[in-house]
Order: C-alpha cells, then structure tokens, then sequence
C-alpha cells in the first residue's frame, strides 16, 4: 500500500510553540499552547495531528492518527478503483469468420460495453486477404450495426498494417422523459 502523499507531522514532530486546536468532536477550542494540547491528547488517548500548518496560528487537530491513515487509504482506494472504471477491451476477428463465432464475439462486445468498457474491434488480414480489405469494412459495418442501440462508435475503421481496426464506446444512457400528470382543477 502506498503511503499517503502528505505525511503529517504528530505529537512531538510539532514545533510551533502554539496552536488552534480543534477537539475530537470537531469544536475548536482556541488557540493553546503546544505542550497544553500535547497533555490534552494524552489524557483522551489521541494524537495531536497538525492539519494546517500554513496557518498563522497552525492548526492541529485531536484524533486517532492510525484510524485517520486508514480512512485516508482507503479514499485513495476507491478513488483508484473508480478512475480505472473504463478499460479498453480487444476483440479480433478474421474475415472467413463463421456466423456462429461472429456472433459469440458480438455476445461478448455487448458484455463489455455493458461493463462501461471501450472496445477496440479488429479484423486481422493474412496473406492475399489484405487486397480485399473492403471485407473487413463489412463486418465492422456490421458489428457496429448489431451494437448501435448500446454502443457508438468511436473510431472509424482505420487499416493499420495488416489489420483494420474500430473503437467502440457505450452510448451515454439518456433517461426517458415521462409525462407530466396535468393537476385536475376543482370546478
């Protein structure tokens, strides 16, 4: 686990000779002396935590420092999680692909837009194929037709090398408007 990007100084690592204090609960409790607020956060089994140091006094805060990090990691957990939400997903697909297997890998673009994840769709040529590249224009015409009410594409089919590729994203999910009841007026 990485360690949080700011470290905070804590009880004796504190060297201002006063500060405004702000208790467990959150009420501020004025400015006090460092050894003062140092003596207070031993008597409740706290730690004294300097969270303002640019302040002028600096401010410190009484809290459990070993539960604070905790929170604080986890925050930078789910903060990670959330922004890795949208993966790019790969699917290949050869020309003489046989109906069956196009649409196992159709079945599986669906899933993965479903997920929220982009899709890069590939048509990989071999050989002689690559002269008919109008071919693989087809089938990810196609693809991009089955998936049209979850997906808009991206990327238009561009040829790289060998292959041709397209990006799908999920289309953005507009809500359905419902009718407004008119109120019935009392006559």
């Amino acid at each position: 686990m990485k360690f949080i990007a700011r470290d905070l100084k804590i009880n004796e690592q504190i060297r201002a000779r006063q500060v405004r204090l702000i208790d467990a609960e959150g009420q501020q409790r004025g400015i006090v002396e460092t050894r003062d607020a140092l003596r207070l956060a031993r008597e409740t089994d706290l730690d004294l935590v300097l969270v303002g140091e640019q302040a002028q006094p600096p401010v410190a805060k009484l809290l459990d420092y070993g539960k604070y990090r905790y929170e604080l990691q986890q925050q930078e957990k789910e903060a990670r999680k959330r922004s890795r939400s949208q993966e790019m997903k790969a699917i290949k697909f050869r020309i003489k692909i046989d109906k069956h297997d196009y649409q196992t890998k159709v079945n599986h673009i669906k899933r993965f837009l479903k997920d929220g994840h982009k899709v890069k769709v590939t048509i990989m040529f071999r050989g002689r194929e690559r002269t008919h590249p109008e071919l693989g224009q087809d089938i990810l015409n196609r693809v991009a037709k089955d998936v049209t009410e979850i997906a808009v594409v991206d990327s238009t089919p561009v040829i790289a090398g060998m292959d041709m590729n397209m990006v799908l994203r999920p289309a953005v999910a507009t809500p359905v408007e419902q009718p407004v009841e008119q109120p019935v007026e009392a006559i």
